[in-house]
């Protein structure tokens, strides 16, 4: 009997049974013959369609206040790409929104990297992220197995989204008092403020960007310096929770994978580059109320669609 093949280019499986849980092709749709399998290439369509939209989705969410961790729980689990490939994508494809800042501030970065052996504002502000680092990271590695355990879920995920949305309505019609005006004027006491702010990102569906900027403004940061800190935190914050999950699941890597990774990674590269050009230019005119809106709207139709059972989200 002819062995039977994946009909999904990538993957190459010839085992159907496990054809799903390798590369997200429903086991029935094998055949016998890979010259006939080869003509079928749907699946690989809708497969890399789903690439694309997830980059987008990461790209295009990171930097803003809406939660990308979330609207990407959320987007695995209505595109079937949720299990344990998928979480590797997902972090990979942090890594290009990650690029995105520093091709943005490639000029400051290289400033600080001349400048940190010798220039006091350079040595400050490393020092500055450093601090604001610390508070999230210590947290997330004392509770991330918990985190990841319970709150990865649409559910929850949306809870989150409407609460963080009520908190931005709230400090947006507070009166702001700017003291700094400059992420360069920031203090140390400043970056340990905002840091306890991203700690709280740590809850999916939070927003680490609409946590650092939000809490930044309560703290007296101008729109601007909240903004661009929190822009600059992401890159070691990043960093560090990639490589710690890249790390853990090292096992899952797969050279196949190589392809899907580098479409992703530049999707969400050019997404996220375009999203921090864009938002720079929209805090200068205006708050971040519309923002609070999606969320709490996006967050109650994620709960009516679990609960008149329109969508069945997992438990």
């Amino acid at each position: 009997m002819s062995p039977i093949y994946c009909v999904s280019a990538h993957c190459g499986n010839a085992n159907a049974g496990s054809c799903y849980q390798h590369c997200g092709v429903p086991a029935f749709v094998v055949k016998t013959d890979r010259t006939i399998a080869a003509t079928i290439r749907v699946m690989d369509i809708i497969f890399w369609i789903k690439v694309l939209i997830l980059g987008a989705v990461e790209g295009f969410t990171e930097f803003l206040p809406i939660s990308s961790t979330g609207h990407l729980i959320i987007a695995g689990q209505l595109l079937g790409f949720n299990d344990e490939r998928g979480k590797i994508f997902e972090i990979v494809i942090q890594t290009g929104a990650m690029l995105a800042i520093v091709w943005e501030y490639r000029v400051k970065f290289t400033g600080l990297a001349i400048g940190i052996t010798h220039d006091r504002k350079a040595q400050q502000f490393v020092m500055n992220l450093a601090i604001a680092f610390m508070p999230a990271a210590i947290l997330g590695l004392a509770f991330n197995k918990y985190i990841k355990a319970v709150l990865f879920k649409p559910v929850p995920v949306a809870i989150a989204f409407i609460v963080g949305g009520i908190i931005i309505l709230w400090a947006e019609r507070r009166t702001h008092t700017v003291v700094v005006q400059s992420v360069d004027d920031m203090s140390w006491k400043d970056a340990l403020k905002v840091g306890c702010a991203q700690a709280f990102a740590l809850i999916p569906g939070t927003s680490r960007s609409g946590a650092t900027i939000i809490g930044g403004l309560l703290f007296g940061l101008s729109r601007r310096a909240a903004t661009e800190f929190s822009f600059f935190l992401a890159v070691p914050t990043l960093i560090a929770a990639g490589g710690y999950d890249l790390f853990k699941n090292r096992a899952l890597f797969d050279a196949g994978d190589i392809s899907m990774f580098a479409v992703g990674m530049t999707v969400s590269f050019a997404s996220a580059f375009l999203c921090v050009r864009w938002l720079l230019r929209y805090i200068a005119s205006h708050d971040f109320t519309a923002f609070a809106w999606y969320r709490i709207v996006f967050g109650l139709l994620v709960l009516l669609t679990a609960y008149s059972g329109v969508v069945t989200w997992g438990a």
